[in-house]
């Protein structure tokens, strides 16, 4: 067994550019380095990086790595105020998250949501049809307001916050970290502004009553802000690699291998949330102190064909917005296929680049040239 104070870190998350088609040196790096990689954070701080697909199964289930933030060292990266200090979805543990999840569940169930295929069909068919002739940027737009006008929809929040709210989803990829917060705080207002309205924000209050209005409209905050993000990433990859393939004489069924692929080659999120050790824990090898904070490489262990692959994540935190995300990312291929049969990519494919800030986020294509018509 390794200590883990004598392993030199490895520094994969120094942000960058890379085609889209390129390998990804980085992902090769860590596992080329082991199950189980010591990595430098931007400031200097040091973090566990899982690139083994059971060890990550294994964190992801195993109680002993917590995503209680009271366990995290100092100095980590996303854990500032407030989103250190208001639970959620996303953080909570125990029987907090277990009460929280089944409030969330029966609102964002593929049963719940089936009847607004249509409806979100419906959004990406006006959106498309509204972008001129010739060539168009589908980044520069479109995959920002498509997955938000629809969950700002399905949360109830008022149609006139679309437009500056679309304008904060856009400050969330600035450079400028300043930017972040003034777009955190507005996708906070609209969130909080959904309460009270028909929607899912008004029945989560119902379900959990003795939470306030403000703690609700954190809760709806965090649907909104992870689904939006994420599902506007998500598209650039799975956009450009349909246009690439074509869309003729594809089935429903081809539509959803698509997306399963595109998710477990490109995951918006290519790392999941903190983990922190809430004693010591042997991992691949390594002691790890209590409070070491972990990572699983969700691109790196994603590179195998098949299989279900950890893009939604793993056990009692698996995604509750996964079946929403699947249905918006069908919807928009059903319309290619179905309203745009012309539409082809304006440059070509290796042309497409992906920019990533530095830290253990996502990254999104720079631009998606296309000609829908």
């Amino acid at each position: 067994m390794t200590d883990s104070t004598t392993i030199p870190p490895v520094r994969p998350f120094e942000g960058g550019r890379r085609r889209l088609q390129d390998p990804d040196p980085e992902r090769a790096a860590l596992r080329a380095a082991g199950p189980l990689v010591r990595a430098e954070l931007p400031g200097g701080a040091t973090a566990w990086v899982v690139t083994e697909e059971a060890a990550a199964r294994r964190v992801l289930t195993d109680p002993r790595f917590s995503k209680d933030t009271a366990h995290a060292p100092h100095g980590i990266p996303g854990l500032e105020p407030p989103a250190a200090e208001r639970p959620s979805l996303t953080t909570a543990e125990g029987a907090a998250h277990t009460r929280l999840r089944r409030a969330h569940a029966p609102l964002l169930s593929q049963r719940a949501l089936a009847g607004r295929e249509e409806r979100t069909a419906a959004t990406a068919r006006t959106l498309l049809t509204a972008l001129g002739p010739g060539e168009v940027d589908l980044m520069a737009d479109f995959t920002t307001r498509y997955p938000l006008t629809v969950v700002l929809d399905l949360v109830g929040a008022p149609p006139e916050l679309l437009d500056r709210t679309a304008e904060a989803c856009r400050a969330m990829w600035s450079p400028d970290p300043a930017e972040h917060g003034r777009a955190f705080a507005e996708l906070l207002r609209t969130s909080r502004a959904a309460v009270g309205r028909p929607g899912l924000a008004s029945e989560l209050r119902d379900r959990l009553g003795d939470l306030d209005d403000d703690e609700i409209g954190y809760l709806v905050f965090g649907l909104v802000f992870a689904g939006q993000l994420t599902t506007d990433a998500a598209l650039g990859s799975l956009l450009a690699t349909a246009l690439e393939r074509g869309l003729t004489g594809t089935s429903d069924a081809d539509l959803d291998t698509l997306v399963h692929d595109v998710l477990r080659r490109h995951p918006p999120a290519p790392f999941t949330l903190w983990r922190f050790a809430t004693e010591p824990v042997d991992l691949g090898g390594v002691r790890l102190p209590a409070g070491a904070p972990v990572l699983i490489d969700i691109r790196g262990t994603g590179t195998g064909e098949g299989g279900p692959g950890l893009s939604f994540g793993y056990g009692s935190h698996f995604c509750a917005g996964a079946h929403l995300a699947r249905l918006e990312l069908h919807a928009v291929l059903t319309v290619l296929r179905t309203s745009f049969p012309q539409a082809r990519l304006a440059v070509r494919p290796g042309d497409l680049v992906e920019a990533y800030p530095p830290g253990p986020v996502g990254g999104r294509l720079t631009a998606l040239p296309v000609v829908l018509r």
